[in-house]
């Protein structure tokens, strides 16, 4: 089960069902024409589809005029994400046409759609033979003076002709440097992008009408929120092989951002996450199977790139990657495809130590990745896990504990509600607010308090879902300290899947939200630390803010601590965190980290990332890549291979403690020493 994505009740799910498939009236009662037989999707079936979306949805329930307009800009993304195809004058007529066109949709008339897309293929010519005519030079060679904004949002519709033809000139230069990164030969790979632009002229001559209408009421579910979607019959495939228990991959969730496949999470226990190859954001611009050439994935639609990526364990696949951090940089990794192994992913406790004022505190550290489990008898459960863990905390002689959530993208939300239990005695942990206007609070199902001793929470901006909500329950019942980026993700909405009639696909649609035990939701604004820690995960193009027409944050009444609510007085006797400790906290934990260079080098960091996280200089990736390898040459000459294999993965009786922890741990742990010298 992803993060945020629940099993809900079954009555709404079938209301939603049964409206889009209901007999409808004729249309002149109605206005809508009926659905269409199952099998394929039809523009008569468009209006139920989209009517049942809002029907389903958590906050939008009116077709309003701006949620027209949003649909087509989300349509023209899907259509031209790299922006070469419409000039700006064009995007504009469709916008301002958007209002009507809609109208005549709604009414099961959809030739404007289809007028559109014979338009853009008539495009597709044009750039394909504007890329032939300049890749196709015998004397071309790169321009390393190439300056890109690779955010299309950012640099827009081209004015003219003129500004159309310059942008397809930086393109190549860059398209076809990054084919020379992945391996080819200059002539290979100008031939190799002339072909990509000849396929894609080709498929946009393919595209069928059903086609069209997929992407259009996709383009309306994510013009919603960023998690609501349309699976045609197609990727709804795909979504169940992503779901599916094998993971067999490189273990990485990918979305489109822009015309670039982003790395969005890496799957705790899989292939990548036991290389440390990728990080989260960044961009995969060429795939190559084992002995193949490179082919570009800029632009192409992603569930191609995920096929291209996807593949039988023991193989293997090489990514060509844009890294967009202190520094820009373009890179190959070679990854062996692999099962997830479970026991990479499951909750590990190691012991660390800090000397304070001549006493040497023992502090044991938690790694929770995810939330995993299977209520199948014999599986593992991650509340288990933590509580066998808590219990080996105690017995061991714990001072302190740091529970480390700062690689937990979510998971099962039974498992973190029941995590969340085991720090307090009883109470409500989380709050579901349902599309009907019903809410429901999860209680802790454990009046049992398994660790009472003091408690560090690190997260990040990785932290998502299920982890914000342990996250926010314990700050809120002020339990724990927490430590770590400006907030977490901000994903406080729950999705729900409803499959449709064979050849129609499913809906994905955000059918509730989160909130936390004072009141407030963790959509959008995540959950803020006690104290800020600098970590290179910490910049503004990672968050739930940073989504496309993310919800905004909501309130409810509070259900927890100091609330009217009849548990509210019953929350048993733990240890909480008073404001003057966390003042005297958060003056020393910045007396260390002003004095650190290895901090003030996160910082530079972090503003470099900033300046450059939408433009790049060719000149600066091609000097990197000589530099590179030049290195290579280097270790060669040395005796050393050039292209050093990953580590193999510690074996379990490896001594875990010899891993050095990161800067953040680091300072985790030392907050937790203060805080337990402190509550002495």
């Amino acid at each position: 089960m992803l993060p945020g994505m629940l099993r809900t009740r079954a009555i709404p799910l079938a209301i939603v069902l049964f409206w889009i498939l209901a007999p409808s009236a004729p249309a002149d009662e109605q206005g809508i024409p009926a659905p269409s037989a199952p099998g394929r999707l039809r523009c008569e079936t468009v209006p139920r589809l989209l009517e049942s979306y809002l029907k389903a949805h958590v906050v939008h329930k009116r077709l309003t005029p701006e949620i027209r307009t949003r649909t087509f800009d989300s349509y023209m993304r899907a259509l031209d994400p790299s922006k070469t195809l419409l000039l700006a004058a064009e995007a504009d007529r469709v916008r301002a046409d958007a209002q009507k066109v809609f109208g005549q949709v709604m009414a099961g008339d959809c030739h404007s759609l289809f007028e559109l897309q014979t338009q853009l293929h008539g495009r597709y010519e044009t750039l394909e033979v504007l890329v032939g005519g300049m890749a196709g030079r015998d004397d071309f060679e790169i321009d390393p003076s190439v300056e890109l904004t690779i955010d299309a949002e950012e640099r827009g519709f081209p004015k003219d002709e003129a500004q159309r033809t310059e942008l397809v000139r930086k393109l190549i230069h860059f398209q076809i440097s990054n084919l020379l990164t992945g391996g080819e030969e200059l002539d290979g790979a100008r031939e190799r992008l002339i072909h990509r632009y000849e396929l894609m002229t080709k498929r946009s001559e393919e595209i069928t009408e059903e086609d069209i209408l997929s992407v259009f009421v996709d383009s309306f579910a994510r013009s919603l929120d960023p998690h609501s979607n349309y699976f045609s019959a197609d990727s709804m495939e795909d979504f169940q092989i992503q779901m599916s228990l094998s993971l067999e991959g490189i273990g990485v969730a990918l979305s489109s951002r822009d015309g670039y496949p982003v790395v969005e999470r890496i799957i705790p226990g899989g292939a990548t996450d036991r290389t440390d190859a990728l990080e989260p954001n960044d961009k995969i611009i060429a795939v190559a199977q084992a002995g193949q050439p490179a082919v570009s994935v800029v632009d192409m639609a992603l569930r191609d790139v995920v096929r291209l990526i996807r593949g039988n364990k023991g193989t293997t696949v090489r990514l060509t990657v844009l890294r967009q951090a202190g520094e820009n940089e373009r890179f190959n990794v070679t990854i062996v495809r692999d099962t997830v192994d479970l026991k990479e992913q499951a909750a590990d406790l190691r012991w660390e130590t800090r000397t304070v004022d001549g006493r040497t505190l023992k502090l044991g550290v938690i790694e929770l990745p995810s939330f995993y489990g299977d209520r199948s008898p014999g599986k593992r459960r991650s509340s288990e896990d933590v509580r066998n863990l808590l219990e080996e905390a105690r017995k061991g002689g714990a001072d302190g504990l740091l529970l480390d959530l700062s690689r937990n993208g979510g998971g099962n939300l039974e498992y973190a509600v029941a995590i969340s239990g085991l720090f307090i005695e009883r109470g409500g942990i989380v709050a579901i607010r349902e599309s009907t206007g019903r809410s429901k609070v999860l209680p802790d199902p454990d009046h049992n308090l398994h660790w009472d001793g003091p408690l560090v929470i690190l997260t990040s901006r990785i932290s998502a879902s299920a982890s914000e909500i342990l996250a926010g329950a314990l700050k809120d019942y002020a339990r724990a300290v927490l430590v770590g980026d400006s907030s977490t993700f901000g994903k406080g909405s729950v999705q729900t899947v409803v499959p449709l009639p064979p050849g129609l696909g499913a809906l994905k649609v955000t059918t509730a939200m989160f909130f936390r035990p004072a009141g407030a939701s963790t959509q959008n604004d995540g959950v803020q630390p006690h104290i800020q820690i600098p970590s290179v995960w910490d910049r503004n193009d990672i968050g739930e803010s940073e989504q496309r027409f993310a919800l905004p944050s909501q309130r409810m009444a509070p259900f927890g601590p100091n609330s009217s609510n009849r548990n509210g007085d019953k929350l048993g006797d733990y240890r909480r965190v008073t404001p003057e400790i966390l003042t005297a906290l958060s003056s020393r934990s910045a007396g260390r980290v002003s004095a650190s260079s290895e901090f003030e080098e996160v910082t530079e960091q972090l503003a470099e990332a900033k300046e450059k996280q939408s433009r790049i200089k060719l000149a600066e990736l091609l000097e990197k890549q000589e530099s590179a390898k030049a290195s290579e040459v280097d270790d060669a000459a040395a005796g050393d291979a050039a292209i050093k294999p990953p580590e193999a993965p510690k074996s379990d009786d490896a001594d875990e403690e010899d891993e050095e922890p990161t800067l953040q741990v680091q300072e985790a742990l030392d907050i937790l020493a203060d805080l337990v010298t402190l509550e002495s």
